[in-house]
């Protein structure tokens, strides 16, 4: 079964074709980063428009990679939330009129869930449960993942996502946009023993998160500072903070592992694609005698291979069709806290 994927949730227009939920035939993305970089951040009518420009591009792009076209496909999945409002009608549209005008079976997935989905479409094999760490700019969650319908929240951020917050430590050290990924990059030269930055571990909400004190202690130690920041300091603070958010997350995935008795542990997002979260988790799930399986680097930022994957189970009939939306009642939605589809 050939799907086509659709991803349009923030600031990435990407299509892929992907067959029976593992093979990847074509994956294409156009990155937003440069029209975004002067503003700091994702500026949501500009991301709207710039999808509306590349779509279309987009996915003829995968077709053609993918050696088909419409008529070759065997349905099309596409994000429906959440996201940027703007941005998801872009998507959603867009996949409502290729279906229609092609006679093809058409299901809106979570962006979220199709993330936890990614690792199946890498080189480890994988099956269910495991239990999903799902951290980017926009989302920090623990789940339980028993089925491609089965999501269970385990835990969550209560203020910032770690990405965000990586994200936010950049800008404050004058790094380029996105900070978190210079962050990365300059910490690898880097002391992260430098300063101690506080870590959340919320003892009385042991699985759930919280960033944005971290934001806070960075802000109030650089206003501590009297001299200008130099390359060495720069790359020291970025360790130092980076190792903080890496701590917390490491801490809190291994203990949803433990606690359900869940052995295999699954990362996926943006941030999932840090160095130094792929190494300190490998490092502690061979400690506790868990499985980790990590999400292959290309498919940790936000593609359209991932809403494939998912969106095949259920079209193949593989997930209950109850738990998602069908052709047109597909419609966008833009807060993770609006299921209207399996379990939170």
């Amino acid at each position: 079964m050939k799907v086509l994927g659709i991803e349009s949730s923030c600031d990435e227009t990407a299509a892929s074709v992907v067959e029976d939920g593992r093979q990847v035939l074509s994956s294409v993305i156009h990155s937003q980063v440069k029209l975004h970089e002067p503003f700091g951040g994702v500026v949501p009518e500009l991301a709207s428009r710039n999808h509306s420009l590349w779509i279309l591009g987009v996915v003829e792009q995968a077709l053609a990679d993918a050696d088909t076209d419409l008529h070759g496909l065997d349905g099309v999945a596409v994000t429906e939330g959440p996201g940027l409002i703007g941005s998801l009608i872009v998507g959603t549209q867009t996949a409502k009129a290729m279906a229609r005008a092609a006679g093809l079976p058409l299901v809106g997935v979570n962006h979220v869930h199709a993330h936890l989905i990614a690792a199946f479409l890498g080189p480890d094999p994988l099956d269910f449960p495991y239990i999903g760490l799902a951290v980017s700019g926009g989302h920090t969650s623990i789940y339980l993942v028993e089925a491609a319908d089965r999501f269970t929240v385990l835990g969550r951020t209560l203020d910032d996502a770690a990405g965000e917050a990586l994200d936010k430590a950049g800008i404050q050290l004058g790094l380029p946009y996105p900070g978190g990924v210079h962050m990365d990059r300059v910490a690898v030269d880097g002391d992260a023993d430098f300063h101690h930055f506080p870590r959340a571990f919320l003892r009385d909400r042991p699985l759930d998160f919280s960033f944005s004190g971290m934001k806070t202690a960075l802000k109030q130690y650089l206003k501590s500072i009297e001299q200008p920041l130099d390359a060495r300091t720069v790359a020291n603070i970025a360790a130092s903070f980076q190792q903080a958010v890496v701590d917390v997350l490491v801490h809190k995935v291994v203990q949803a592992a433990v606690r359900t008795g869940v052995k295999t542990i699954v990362v996926a997002g943006g941030v999932a694609a840090n160095s130094v979260l792929r190494r300190d988790l490998s490092r502690r799930c061979d400690l506790e005698g868990l499985r980790l399986v990590l999400t292959p680097i290309e498919l940790c930022t936000d593609n359209a291979a991932m809403v494939a994957a998912l969106g095949y189970y259920y079209l193949s009939g593989q997930a209950d069709p109850l738990q998602v939306h069908f052709d047109l009642d597909v419609d966008p939605f833009p807060r993770h806290v609006i299921f209207r589809r399996g379990t939170q």
